[in-house]
């Protein structure tokens, strides 16, 4: 039986045992074993349709078709984090995080990020950088928006495929947290109960 990590032992810092209890294995992510793409972004670049509509941007805000492949075996649930490194923050900006994707999940259609009747039932909906600015949609998909004049910006799409089927209770974080929580405890928290990594990197220029 997994045994759930404490909020506390995920930022303890002083106790060596909880320490222990973090130690992570690396991911794989060897593209031919687990593979993210999208069918939409197949040129690399964002068009309107999928960018936001709201922080200066008149995008359509859809979220684009999602397709993978290759989960690793024993997969339970996914997690898909949508991230702007680019953004002038110091911290970039999380567009989307979703959570507690069933394990026999292989694609989400377009517009699932804007229509939670697209979304399977056990699909959390994370909260991100666009909370209370009525940018992102119902699906929680809030599309490119950077600052005009900005340059080009990164936009990377992560999938990770986890041993578990609830994020939440694995790694005692509280589903209405932040998108960094959950980045934390995919990334570094749930250690080897992250079973594999994919990807892929869009960008848009403003």
């Amino acid at each position: 039986m997994l045994k759930s990590l404490s909020f506390n032992a995920l930022f303890s810092v002083g106790n060596e045992l909880e320490l222990q209890t973090l130690e992570s294995k690396p991911m794989s992510e060897n593209p031919d074993a687990f593979r993210l793409w999208s069918p939409d972004l197949a040129s690399g670049v964002f068009t309107d349709r999928h960018t936001a509509s709201g922080f200066g941007q008149q995008g359509q805000n859809k979220s684009p078709h999602l397709c993978w492949s290759g989960a690793p075996a024993g997969t339970r649930s996914f997690v898909l984090t949508v991230f702007d490194p680019d953004a002038p923050t110091g911290s970039g900006f999380w567009h989307w995080v979703l959570a507690n994707l069933p394990g026999d999940l292989s694609e989400l259609p377009p517009s699932a990020g804007n229509d939670k009747a697209l979304l399977h039932e056990d699909t959390v909906v994370c909260n991100t950088d666009f909370l209370n600015t009525g940018v992102s949609a119902a699906g929680g998909y809030g599309g490119p928006c950077p600052p005009a004049g900005h340059g080009t910006h990164h936009y990377h799409f992560s999938l990770y495929a986890l041993d578990v089927s609830d994020l939440f209770a694995a790694a005692g974080i509280p589903a209405a947290g932040t998108a960094t929580l959950v980045g934390f405890a995919v990334n570094f928290g749930l250690g080897s109960h992250v079973l594999g990594k994919a990807g892929f990197v869009a960008t848009f220029s403003c």
